[in-house]
């Protein structure tokens, strides 16, 4: 008969057992405080010699977008729709980059 058959999990045959549900339950824990941390840390972008700034959350909530007024006197709107733009996607890839950072070191604590 094979090694760990007809054992109930857990009680020292099977797969996995109470070691790894303790681990899951703790890196789930870990994963809930890191994103908890990444809805208060923040990145700005700026775009256009600060023409334009964008503020987000490590959770991709944009907090604010601020416009020089200087660009308004111009009523370029092609050019600020550029700039706010650019600066959305440069604070989205920062944010992300920050989530990575928080998150990452503890997908290398999976069991598998």
């Amino acid at each position: 008969m094979a090694k760990g058959f007809n054992r109930p999990m857990g009680m020292g045959g099977g797969i996995g057992g109470g070691g790894m549900m303790s681990q899951f339950k703790k890196l789930q824990e870990q994963m809930e405080a890191a994103q908890a941390r990444l809805t208060e840390m923040t990145v700005t972008s700026s775009v256009g010699g600060g023409a334009v700034q964008v503020t987000m959350t490590g959770a991709q909530v944009c907090q604010s977008v601020i416009i020089d007024p200087e660009m308004l006197k111009d009523a370029d709107a092609d050019m600020l729709q550029d700039l706010i733009l650019s600066a959305v996607n440069q604070a989205l890839d920062k944010s992300r980059e920050l989530a990575t950072g928080e998150m990452g070191p503890l997908a290398g604590g999976l069991p598998f």
